[in-house]
């Protein structure tokens, strides 16, 4: 069974209009987009993303810039190791590449910080080649209507992107359609918690529906923690009081942060072992020169 055609003619219809989906948006755009979208809602991107395009229209003007530069207009985006991947690829584009996103996906999974999912969505997205593109909405639109379970269950590299490549178009227009309307899809109507059947263009073909939307059964995805109160959240606030400053912070300011001391010494261990922040004690800390 083929779910394209009715895929991607309800994508052309019923599309968000997104900064990276209009027309000229470039290459280095959807490489910082689609790093910045993972584990990020939408919504708190789109803001961050047009300043940081501002700011770095192109690999080579970030790469001249220190790394903390970019931790700082990370801002509170979260996961702020993807703002160092972000600076490392910029780097390694404009020593290895002259400035250019390459196109090819080996050379993109050689850059610093970029996987599979990344590589293989910049040579589609920004270049509009065939190539499987499977995030969690792909998955849980794929697990639905091919194969009528309610959920995807833990990922699988191999099993996500063969299942996905056996349902493209052959064309390259028509498999990026395919690829952008499947995760719309997932993201808008087969949601996790509340799918919109009524206005899924598979209704009438999925098979989830047609076994009678029988529960999930299989193994569970790695619930992740709670954000509250975890380290995460400390970290957070550490970073959060050297992007307020242009000079050190004092070891006693970042003591104030967080009462529970352990956790904020693991916090700060942790954000100094990433490279995320440098110093010391007694000479203070601040982000990566």
């Amino acid at each position: 069974m083929s779910i394209a055609p009715a895929v991607n003619e309800w994508f052309v219809a019923n599309q968000r209009d997104l900064p990276w989906r209009r027309a000229g948006f470039s290459a280095w755009g959807t490489l910082v987009s689609e790093i910045m979208l993972q584990q990020t809602p939408v919504a708190r991107v789109i803001p961050r993303l047009e300043e940081w395009l501002q700011r770095w229209p192109d690999p080579a003007s970030l790469s001249a810039v220190p790394s903390g530069e970019a931790v700082r207009a990370w801002n509170r985006l979260g996961y702020p190791r993807r703002a160092l991947y972000l600076h490392a690829a910029a780097v390694a584009i404009t020593e290895r590449h002259g400035g250019i996103v390459p196109r090819d996906v080996a050379e993109l999974l050689a850059l610093p910080g970029i996987g599979d999912y990344t590589a293989r969505a910049v040579a589609v997205f920004a270049f509009g080649d065939r190539h499987p593109v499977v995030d969690t909405n792909v998955r849980r639109v794929i697990a639905r209507a091919i194969d009528g379970n309610a959920d995807a269950g833990p990922p699988s590299a191999k099993r996500d992107l063969a299942a996905m490549d056996a349902l493209l178009p052959a064309d390259d227009e028509g498999a990026r359609t395919f690829n952008a309307g499947a995760m719309e899809l997932g993201a808008i109507v087969c949601t996790a918690r509340a799918p919109r059947c009524e206005e899924c263009p598979l209704v009438a073909v999925c098979a989830w529906r047609a076994a009678g939307y029988p529960e999930y059964q299989g193994p569970r995805k790695q619930v992740q923690k709670k954000f509250d109160g975890s380290d995460r959240q400390v970290r957070g606030l550490i970073l959060a009081e050297l992007r307020a400053s242009d000079v050190p912070v004092r070891a006693a300011e970042i003591d104030a942060v967080w009462a529970d001391d352990a956790q904020r010494a693991r916090a700060l261990a942790g954000l100094l072992a990433d490279g995320l922040v440098v110093g010391s004690p007694l000479d203070g800390y601040e982000l990566p020169q």
